[in-house]
This record gives C-alpha cells, sequence and structure tokens, in this order.
C-alpha cells in the first residue's frame, strides 16, 4: 500500500500564531477593564465575574488556536478532527460549569456573562481586524 505524500511545510510556520501577542495584550487590557467596570457596578464579586468571563474566553480562544496550528504543522488533515473536538471539549466543560453553576447564589454571576460576551466581541473583532490587515498587506 502506498503511504500519502505530505506537502512540504510552509517557510514561516509562525504567522498561524503571530496574532497571540496583540491578542493576548487586547485581553489583558480587556480583562482590566472588565474588571473595574464590574467593580464600579457591583462591587467585588462583579468584579471578580467580570475578569473571570474575559479570562474564560482568552484561555478557550487561545487553547483553539494553538490546537489548530499545531494540528496543520503536523499533518493538516488533522485540522477539523482536532478542531472539532477541541470545541467539543470547550463548550461540553462550558455546559457542565454553566449547569452546575445556576444553582450557586453568587451575585458575579451576571458580571461573568456579560465578561464572556464582550470579551468574545471584542477578540472576534480584533482577530477580524488583524487578518484583514495581513492580508491587504499581501
Amino acid at each position: 500500500m502506498p503511504t500519502e505524500e505530505r506537502p512540504a511545510a510552509p517557510a514561516n510556520p509562525g504567522w498561524r500564531t503571530e496574532h497571540l501577542p496583540l491578542l493576548s495584550a487586547v485581553s489583558m487590557a480587556m480583562l482590566l477593564c472588565a474588571a473595574s467596570a464590574g467593580f464600579l457596578t457591583g462591587g467585588p464579586d462583579s468584579a471578580l465575574g467580570a475578569a473571570a468571563g474575559v479570562l474564560i474566553v482568552t484561555v478557550s480562544y487561545t487553547m483553539s488556536t494553538l490546537v489548530i496550528a499545531w494540528a496543520d504543522t503536523v499533518r493538516p488533515a488533522l485540522l477539523m478532527p482536532l478542531g472539532m473536538l477541541t470545541y467539543v471539549v470547550k463548550y461540553s466543560l462550558l455546559g457542565v460549569i454553566l449547569a452546575f453553576g445556576v444553582h450557586i447564589k453568587w451575585p458575579g454571576w451576571t458580571a461573568l456573562g456579560w465578561g464572556i460576551v464582550a470579551a468574545v466581541v471584542v477578540w472576534t473583532g480584533v482577530q477580524a481586524w488583524w487578518v484583514h490587515r495581513r492580508v491587504v498587506q499581501k
């Protein structure tokens, strides 16, 4: 049985993750802003909740980026299965946390939700801007 020939690796595989430093810096700035807004609107619990929401999205999106980048460098055929597995694990874990979390009476839950929403919007926007800027430069 013939072996499958792999395509040559790109000259610069770093392009897959070169946006992470910018997105990490934006996420940390957003974490500080979310914590400040949470504190001003609801006290320490809301500050912690808002910051945790931003951190959840940052870790989740960074993990996806790294898994997908690794799979693409090792074997591009692994992209879809590993990408889907990553999303299934992440969203299953989030679902379990939320299923148990709704029974906990913690004042920071609403702020955590708003932190997640804001971080998703900002991360997606910054990544879209970065991709657009990279494509236009070529």
